[in-house]
């Protein structure tokens, strides 16, 4: 059974591709592969973020409050067919400890829901108490629906010695702001270049001391990263791109 909530910190870290592939033999050394990153296998992610019309929820977040919340849906496979599972997520981050529960259900489920309000039948108390949940964020806000779309491929890792240690790589980060539905493909515009890595320490506790000193060592720094911020970013530079553009056609005409 998928686990349904998780309580954890998440500290980010940009890297190249060279510090990447030195880091890896440490890694091997004290953590496993995930089950689905077997012989360097990679998985893709593939999340739809929901915001209101005025982007409020990302807005928000990139001003990094003690408290901030984000409903989003995942899935793991591309393109998926309306009855594929996913998972509707709700995360939050309270002063630096992120929460985030989920259920399972379609794609078609997912969207009706967002769109309706009308929830899928759970047996399971806790799937109850989330979607309640779900129901109380998207009754906050106004006019919550798809807004962007993010992909990328992750290698994953669990610690020998404490299974709560996880450690992720994520590369190929894709996002758009149109076709906002898993049914679609993954394609759109690269937040970071090939050449650079994501990774992420997600633990209950403190860093062991053995990453601390490989990272160190290799000079990889922590590094404050949102996708959704990032991309959100970026499309803000480029609408204000469209704007200038359009003001120098009226100043020359």
């Amino acid at each position: 059974m998928a686990i349904s909530t998780f309580q954890r910190r998440e500290i980010k870290f940009l890297m190249t591709l060279e510090q990447y592939q030195a880091l890896l033999p440490t890694v091997h050394e004290h953590m496993n592969p995930d089950r689905f990153c077997i012989d360097g296998k990679e998985y893709g992610i593939f999340n739809i973020y929901y915001d209101t019309p005025d982007n409020l929820l990302i807005r928000r977040s990139i001003q990094k409050p003690y408290y901030k919340e984000k409903l989003r849906l995942r899935g793991y496979y591309s393109p998926a067919a309306p009855d594929s599972p996913v998972f509707q997520e709700v995360k939050k981050k309270i002063g630096g400890i992120v929460v985030k529960r989920r259920v399972t259900m379609t794609v078609a489920e997912a969207e009706a829901y967002i769109q309706t309000r009308v929830k899928p039948y759970y047996e399971r108390f806790l799937d109850q108490q989330i979607m309640k949940e779900m129901d109380v964020f998207l009754n906050s806000y106004d006019s919550i629906a798809p807004r962007q779309y993010i992909s990328y491929q992750r290698s994953a890792f669990f610690g020998k010695d404490d299974s709560n240690l996880r450690l992720t790589f994520d590369r190929q980060l894709t996002e758009r702001r149109y076709d906002l539905t898993l049914t679609k493909g993954s394609y759109g515009n690269q937040i970071i270049s090939d050449d650079y890595r994501l990774m992420e320490i997600k633990i209950p506790g403190s860093v062991p001391v053995w990453l601390s000193n490989a990272l160190s060592e290799l000079g990889i720094r922590r590094h404050s990263f949102s996708k959704y911020g990032r991309a959100y970013q970026k499309y803000v530079l480029e609408q204000k791109e469209v704007r200038q553009q359009e003001e120098r056609k009226i100043i020359y005409a």
